[in-house]
């Protein structure tokens, strides 16, 4: 299906899309290339769960965005703390060591308790995905400049 199609459902068509941005606890540069691999795949499986289309998810290192569209029967607000809850879970199991280094009230969680959440009504998608697209770039070239032959030792 086309993502900027309708949704049919038995009461109705809708074409709502939204825009997440999530940041770690106190906005901490914690999020690494595999990392952010990582929290996509998390976000796709959660979308799935909750029958939204995943339009792109990607991030830098002290956020994360996220393109969706969902129906109007689903409920944002619990949408967006299951996925602030599942993913902060899994991604403090699966990077504890880098976590602890730079976390010292590690019950409280990965994400910051608020987040931003906009409807997409008004700017063209194509301009939101390309956005969203280039959030990474800043952390593929710090990933890039770090693996660098030039680069010396201590």
């Amino acid at each position: 299906m086309p993502k900027d199609s309708y949704i049919a459902r038995s009461r109705g068509i809708s074409r709502l899309y939204a825009h997440l941005v999530l940041t770690p606890k106190y906005r901490k540069s914690v999020i690494s290339l595999e990392m952010l691999e990582r929290l996509i795949e998390i976000v796709k499986d959660l979308c799935e769960k909750w029958q939204c289309d995943l339009i792109e998810c990607n991030g830098e290192p002290d956020h994360l965005h996220v393109l969706f569209r969902y129906a109007p029967q689903m409920q944002l607000s619990k949408f967006i703390d299951n996925l602030k809850s599942v993913s902060s879970r899994r991604i403090r199991s699966e990077f504890e060591s880098e976590l602890r280094k730079v976390y010292w009230n590690w019950d409280k969680g990965f994400w910051n308790e608020s987040y931003s959440i906009d409807s997409c009504g008004h700017a063209p998608l194509p301009v939101l995905i390309r956005y969203v697209e280039n959030q990474s770039k800043l952390l593929l070239r710090s990933a890039q400049s770090r693996d660098s032959p030039t680069r010396r030792s201590p």
